[in-house]
């Protein structure tokens, strides 16, 4: 598809949406016309720009609002199609902006109920014109996760409001129900939302409360970042954990648990508990991991469970390594090249349906070196292969080598696009100096 967008001197250009060949059109050979595609579709659609500019216009819109693409590409939404001022009290504007508000904020579809919204007439006839809608708009993430378009895909519904200039009692009575009953289900489904919301909030608080607090007193040589997604698939599900051994090595661990909401924060608690007290007892990671597996298999929503931990030891400068199902450490060595702790993976906590003990690895160090851990929130994009995201961030650590774990967390946040605006899934990272 190519998108319309307003040029130098108000005329429009034509810029290619994505570049090279989707998936399926590789797989079938069959080249695909987007902007065919686009012009083809029935119901009427507008792209906007994530500061509400009008960036595309199918025809069928152009039909149902008796407008041309001059009249709509490059306009702020609401220029276009601005209040009735002979219905001052209309809160069209009011709830459509409201409802594109949530989209950039959430990165969720927003649908509003029957809406009656009137609409500028061509400018030969003059006035507005009454108009009733209904509306359902839709985020375009970019690789990054972020909104970067809207999609205003709207119906006409006019035609079922007021069927006739002179409409019976009878059908005048029928249209106040059927506009009376959209109206509760739209103020229904804004309740339902805002429950949402305090639900949501109120997984992020325990989950805030469950995590470690910031390591820079008790361990400065380490940095964490906490990224929660903006909307509500997966969040709360990720965890780290920092463990100080009585032999002075260290354990660090990071994990994610599939699932969203309150239910996927305590699942979140549970298995890092049950993780710091294994590893004070267990002889390395793989130990402590096959005890947390086995625990997993009791705890509802754990079995897809993922996780990784590694125990440092300062005196003889190794690291010990076990993963379960979990995207694998990377250690980054002074001259600034970067290896995958990979010798060591395993399906995730509870996949097994027998016990069978977990691998582990050691890789030595020299003193200046960077661990990294992270969960697959910072790598993964949709309907990118997973080796992109670990080559993105190898690149980044390589560029980046010789910063300090504080600068170092902010530098590969940035890179990877996971700062500002909102995140597909949740982010966990522990950057440590060793």
């Amino acid at each position: 598809m190519r998108v319309r967008t307003e040029g130098p001197g108000g005329r429009g250009r034509a810029r290619p949406a994505q570049k090279g060949r989707t998936h399926r059109e590789r797989a079938t050979g069959q080249h695909i016309d987007y902007e065919a595609l686009f012009e083809a579709i029935p119901s009427p659609i507008l792209v906007l720009s994530p500061d509400l500019m009008i960036v595309a216009v199918n025809a069928a819109y152009l039909r149902v609002t008796r407008r041309t693409r001059e009249d709509l590409l490059g306009r702020y939404v609401f220029d276009a199609f601005p209040d009735n001022p002979a219905r001052p009290e209309t809160t069209s504007t009011r709830n459509l902006e409201a409802s594109l508000r949530r989209v950039l904020r959430t990165g969720e579809r927003d649908a509003i109920g029957l809406e009656k919204y009137d609409i500028p007439v061509p400018d030969a006839e003059g006035g507005f014109e009454e108009r009733y809608w209904s509306q359902i708009n839709m985020p375009v993430r970019g690789r990054a996760g972020t909104v970067e378009l809207i999609v205003h895909r709207v119906e006409d519904v006019t035609a079922f409001v007021g069927r006739s200039e002179t409409p019976s009692p009878q059908d005048r009575a029928t249209d106040a129900d059927f506009y009376i009953r959209a109206r509760e289900l739209q103020e229904l489904n804004e309740r339902l939302r805002q429950a949402h919301a305090r639900e949501r909030e109120t997984a992020l608080a325990l989950q805030r409360a469950m995590l470690p607090a910031s390591p820079l007193e008790e361990h400065p040589y380490a940095a964490v970042r906490y990224r929660p997604a903006v909307g509500s698939l997966n969040v709360c599900g990720d965890w780290y954990e920092l463990t100080d051994l009585a032999d002075g090595r260290i354990a660090v661990a990071v994990g994610d648990v599939v699932g969203q909401g309150l239910e996927a924060a305590c699942v979140m608690g549970q298995l890092r508990s049950a993780l710091s007290a294994a590893t004070r007892a267990a002889e390395g990671p793989a130990q402590a991991l096959e005890v947390l597996g086995l625990y997993a298999r009791f705890v509802e929503g754990a079995l897809a469970a993922t996780a990784v931990q590694v125990v440092i030891d300062p005196a003889a400068h190794t690291v010990a390594y076990s993963c379960a199902g979990h995207p694998p450490p990377m250690l980054l060595r002074l001259q600034g090249t970067v290896e995958l702790l990979d010798q060591a993976t395993d399906p995730p906590l509870g996949a097994r349906p027998e016990h069978v003990r977990r691998p582990q690895a050691s890789i030595g160090y020299a003193t200046g070196s960077t661990l990294v851990l992270y969960t697959d929130g910072l790598i993964e994009r949709r309907e990118e292969d997973i080796d992109v995201g670990l080559d993105r961030l190898i690149a980044s650590l390589s560029r980046h080598s010789g910063l300090h774990p504080e600068p170092m967390a902010d530098a590969l946040l940035a890179d990877l696009g996971v700062t500002g605006g909102p995140a597909a899934d949740d982010t966990a990272l522990v950057v440590i100096g060793l």
